[in-house]
């Protein structure tokens, strides 16, 4: 069974500079709006079924929570819906914020 990778968030960062991968935030919507990843979707039940339609599937998919544990079974989900490089990023937003200060933008 195909299994999602984890990735860092230098590994991220450096996938979103080359501008060649998608990004899903699975924070609630108010952690979301306060700040997140920029071109970041957010997802969430209202969400998710659009987001699976307008992605393609066969570009690298970035998935962040918090600290990087919630996300690991939404990237495995998105294994299971065919997506073919999905990746968890370790350590989540929190990481992320923490590393990359002025990466974060507020909805």
């Amino acid at each position: 069974m195909p299994m999602f990778k984890h990735i860092s968030p230098q590994d991220a960062h450096a996938m979103l500079k080359a501008g060649n991968c998608q990004v899903a935030d699975v924070r609630d919507e108010q952690s979301f709006s306060a700040a997140h990843i920029p071109q970041a979707s957010h997802l969430d039940n209202q969400s998710l079924q659009q987001f699976i339609e307008a992605a393609d599937p066969d570009q690298a998919l970035i998935i962040y929570c918090y600290h990087g544990n919630s996300s690991q079974s939404a990237a495995q989900y998105f294994v299971e819906k065919d997506f073919t490089e999905v990746y968890s990023m370790d350590g989540g937003f929190e990481l992320w914020r923490q590393l990359y200060p002025q990466n974060t933008v507020a909805s």
